[in-house]
């Protein structure tokens, strides 16, 4: 008998194991960034982890795993185990990369087919600046300035197949006109580049060149949204000045393991979606921060990755093979 309540007991505790791993989570979750701290996908990473923790109760854990332009931190995320408890938040380097390695006839060292997307946090627009007492008022007038004198334009990026790269060319592109690239190690190097008047222009998020534009040391030219800028109202978009192939967005999005079960990654966005949108959550801590976002759930931020990647992919081909 006595050795029948034991068997008993161990059925038991065996079973309510099984009925709360079964309920997800039931453990902490590891969130990887793929960049070094204090960039751009690093502090919504973090909004979410602690807006996550009061829907779940089991804390998300940030990681920084940076190098490669991101790779090294997706690729530890594509290896891990599928199970959920292992996610990356990440930018558009997750289309930019493969196209890159293909353009030089290299096996891609990641691609989204790693990965299934879970929700899109934030999507903002680049913001071409020049200097404050540069002779260009407007984007139009800087265009003509540029077709009067080719190949006399150099600007700044944070590095090859960037996405200050990107989004400059697609503009320059779309308007006819040609600028010499400069390589900087990132993006505040190369709005520094800008100040010192070593190149013309560069291209950042709103919330980077904010500040210098407030204080008048830049000048915001034409940002590469669908819409203005809600801090530059002033600031036109490339689209409403008629430059159509000149749509270009910093995003961060939530991805799981391509392999993670379907009725996981339905959990995760249902908590994703619940600390999003309820009070108090993501939405109203970015807000503090004066940080805009673009939450979509799974479906719609795979039609969003699907147009971006034909975006990329024609620009990356239009700029070619760049060491």
């Amino acid at each position: 008998m006595k050795k029948f309540c034991m068997l008993l007991a161990c059925a038991l505790f065996a079973a309510a194991t099984a009925l709360a791993q079964d309920a997800y989570p039931y453990k902490p979750i590891q969130l990887v960034v793929p960049f070094p701290p204090g960039g751009a996908a690093d502090q919504p990473a973090r909004l979410l982890a602690q807006a996550l923790l009061n829907v779940w109760k089991q804390p998300m854990v940030v990681m920084t795993r940076s190098g490669a332009g991101g790779a090294v931190g997706m690729q530890v995320v594509a290896n891990a185990a599928p199970d959920g408890y292992t996610l990356v938040a990440t930018n558009p380097a997750l289309l930019i990369l493969p196209e890159a390695d293909r353009m030089f006839g290299r096996k891609p060292i990641i691609e989204r087919a790693e990965f299934k997307p879970v929700a899109l946090l934030v999507a903002d627009p680049v913001v071409l600046v020049v200097k404050a007492d540069a002779p260009w008022k407007t984007y139009q007038e800087f265009v003509a300035d540029a077709k009067a004198h080719p190949d006399n334009f150099t600007y700044g990026s944070s590095g090859a197949y960037s996405a200050s790269h990107l989004p400059i060319e697609m503009l320059a592109s779309s308007a006819g006109i040609k600028l010499r690239h400069i390589s900087y190690s990132g993006g505040g190097p190369a709005i520094l580049a800008v100040l010192s008047g070593q190149v013309a222009a560069t291209a950042s998020s709103p919330a980077a060149v904010g500040p210098q534009i407030k204080g008048g040391a830049l000048r915001a030219l034409v940002t590469t949204g669908n819409k203005r800028v809600a801090a530059l109202p002033d600031v036109p978009t490339a689209l409403e000045l008629g430059y159509k192939d000149a749509e270009f967005y910093i995003w961060i999005g939530l991805f799981a393991p391509a392999k993670t079960p379907d009725a996981t990654v339905q959990a995760i966005r249902a908590g994703v979606n619940r600390a999003v949108t309820e009070e108090g959550g993501f939405v109203q801590a970015m807000a503090k921060l004066n940080a805009p976002t673009d939450y979509r759930d799974a479906p719609a931020f795979n039609e969003f990755l699907n147009k971006d990647y034909e975006r990329i992919k024609a620009t990356v081909q239009k700029i070619g093979k760049v060491d």
